[in-house]
């Protein structure tokens, strides 16, 4: 007899998610994310240029870009965590800062610095135009900051920098991302972290270089 397997709590959580999503106040949604479009029974929204669709009837997320494609499980939690976290009067504030420096961050600092940034560095190490080269590849706006520096958008709303200096004779290769300060007041400060860490998968992706990141998302 086959043994049904059983949904990983990843899976459990996205159905949750989903649960939730169909109880929401899509009108009001819209309101406090004007990026979101509605089209044809589905909720539309972009996350670092990935065109999804969200069914209003079932809350099941797809890629309108590669219908084939599966999202990750970051991908997925950013966009529903979104949707459920941003505040109504939130709006960007031109001030970037470090992650830690972000609202109710600074505990998770030591975490993401190894997590996220060490193993961005590390990626990059010797291969700062493959950095470039996938950061162009996803629109994102080259700034006159480190080695390489990227504005990119995680969503209309989030956008992140990149920083990257390669190793020299004396330095080991260091990476940081930057946030505008407003970003808590958009998603939960723990998406903060799932947002860097799709934004670097993505980046190694559009470089046509392994991702090597600090959680495993996929």
């Amino acid at each position: 007899m086959e043994t049904k397997k059983r949904p990983s709590n990843y899976e459990l959580q996205v159905e949750e998610w989903q649960r939730r999503f169909l109880r929401m106040d899509i009108a009001e949604l819209c309101r406090r994310l004007p990026e979101i479009a509605i089209e044809n029974g589905d909720l539309k929204i972009t996350h670092f240029g990935r065109r999804c669709a969200v069914s209003l009837k079932t809350g099941m997320i797809r890629d309108l870009d590669e219908p084939t494609a599966a999202l990750s499980i970051g991908e997925i939690f950013n966009i529903f965590t979104l949707f459920a976290y941003a505040k109504p009067d939130a709006s960007l504030s031109g001030e970037w800062v470090a992650f830690a420096d972000l609202k109710d961050a600074a505990v998770f600092g030591p975490a993401f610095k190894k997590g996220n940034l060490e193993p961005f560095a590390r990626m990059f190490s010797g291969r700062p135009e493959a950095l470039a080269r996938g950061c162009e590849a996803m629109g994102g706006v080259r700034l006159n900051v480190g080695d390489v520096g990227y504005e990119l958008k995680a969503f209309e709303c989030i956008p992140m920098r990149v920083i990257f200096w390669d190793a020299d004779d004396e330095f080991e290769a260091q990476a940081n991302i930057l946030f505008d300060r407003s970003a808590t007041d958009f998603i939960h400060v723990e998406s903060t972290v799932t947002i860097a860490d799709v934004g670097v998968m993505r980046i190694a992706q559009a470089a046509g270089i392994e991702p090597k990141t600090g959680y495993d998302m996929q």
